[in-house]
């Protein structure tokens, strides 16, 4: 069950005209908080984000299922589930299953939600995409940066470029 704090953070991403993707990194950063704290533990990073797009999927995101080919069938169908019951009123849920899931989430380790292994699957992510498709993510990200945003970013990238040709 998500946080208040969290359905409100998404909610008002949603006001500021925000991406659904962006409404349901909320959900995703929560799982990832909960797995530092111990709440729970994940077999992967893909878990805890699995979790936190299925918890935004219920939450009423307008996250649509991947299309065919982009995931497993398995997926699709679970992700698809999840959006099915966003848009139905809210139920009691099983007091046995969700104690059967938390118990084996615990049992799971905590290093899925490390800085490395964060990283290391950001960086797999990327590798997934074409170079135009990065291209036009970061002109995007350029564009909503503002000037100073801009102005700042250049002068990092420049920084990067020298300690790179050194190196």
């Amino acid at each position: 069950m998500p946080e208040r704090k969290t359905i409100e953070k998404a909610k008002q991403d949603k006001r500021q005209g925000k991406s659904a993707s962006t409404q349901a990194g909320e959900f995703v950063k929560e799982q990832i908080h909960h797995v530092r704290e111990g709440r729970h533990g994940v077999r992967s990073t893909k878990q805890a984000i699995a979790i936190g797009l299925s918890e935004a999927r219920r939450s009423g995101v307008d996250l649509p299922a991947p299309k065919p080919g982009r995931a497993s069938a398995k997926t699709r169908a679970k992700a698809e589930q999840d959006v099915r019951k966003g848009d139905e009123a809210p139920h009691k849920k099983s007091a046995t299953r969700s104690r059967a899931t938390k118990t084996a989430l615990k049992r799971e380790g905590k290093s899925g939600a490390s800085k490395s292994a964060l990283a290391a699957h950001a960086k797999t992510a990327a590798k997934r995409r074409s170079a135009a498709d990065r291209s036009a993510a970061a002109r995007k990200a350029a564009r909503t940066k503002g000037a100073a945003g801009r102005s700042a970013a250049a002068k990092k990238a420049a920084r990067t470029r020298a300690a790179n040709r050194h190196a």
